[in-house]
């Protein structure tokens, strides 16, 4: 396994493993696409802080688009076709969410993708997001796709193991990482954000991730 600050780069790509890069600046041609579809999204289904199964609440607000989202209460972590707040399906997910999660996936090697599901967190200052495995899917052979908007953040890439050595990656307004393969099931992380205002979000975050959860 890489040492964490040995990276392979290559113009505006950065290689973190076999099947792990970050794409810079990937997303910036869909920015205005993006954040117009998020507006819908979140009136439909607000963000919200949810409780873990061991009944802390999460730092991070979440939402879900797609044709399933990601939950997590007293019962546990799991995928559902209904947001749990309205008992209604989730917003659909917008063109321009699947054309950047397939295009991204196909530029970092994964052909095919076609994302189910898109996990919405926002970060504000102060927030962080502990090191965890994205295993709660039933394919492990998609690959896992992550967008960057508004306020940089420190990504966090670890091993196979929680307790393997863990790189520090930078990102940006448009950055994208993908991760897959080998390296699907490597534990990662967000350091807590610093406050640095962006032009178009101010002080938050918002983080996309792109999954075959069904």
């Amino acid at each position: 396994m890489q040492t964490p600050d040995l990276f392979d780069t290559a113009g505006d790509r950065h290689r973190l493993g076999p099947g792990a890069v970050v794409l810079r600046g990937f997303a910036l041609p869909f920015v205005d696409e993006l954040l117009s579809a998020l507006a819908g999204i979140e009136a439909a289904a607000p963000f919200r802080h949810m409780v873990t199964p061991g009944g802390f609440t999460m730092s991070v607000a979440l939402t879900n688009c797609g044709v399933l989202g990601w939950t997590t209460d007293r019962r546990g972590y799991r995928y559902s076709a209904t947001d749990p707040d309205s008992g209604q399906p989730w917003p659909a997910m917008p063109a321009a969410f699947a054309r950047l999660a397939s295009e991204a996936a196909l530029a970092a090697g994964f052909a095919g993708f076609e994302p189910d599901a898109c996990l919405v967190n926002r970060y504000q200052p102060g927030v962080r997001l502990s090191l965890h495995q994205d295993k709660d899917e039933r394919d492990y052979d998609a690959p896992i796709v992550s967008v960057s908007l508004g306020m940089p953040a420190t990504f966090l890439f670890g091993g196979l193991a929680r307790t393997d050595p863990t790189a520090k990656v930078p990102l940006a307004h448009g950055d994208v990482v993908v991760w897959g393969g080998a390296d699907r099931l490597r534990y990662h992380g967000v350091a807590p954000l610093k406050d640095t205002p962006h032009p178009l979000l101010g002080s938050r975050r918002i983080n996309l991730t792109f999954r075959k959860a069904g």
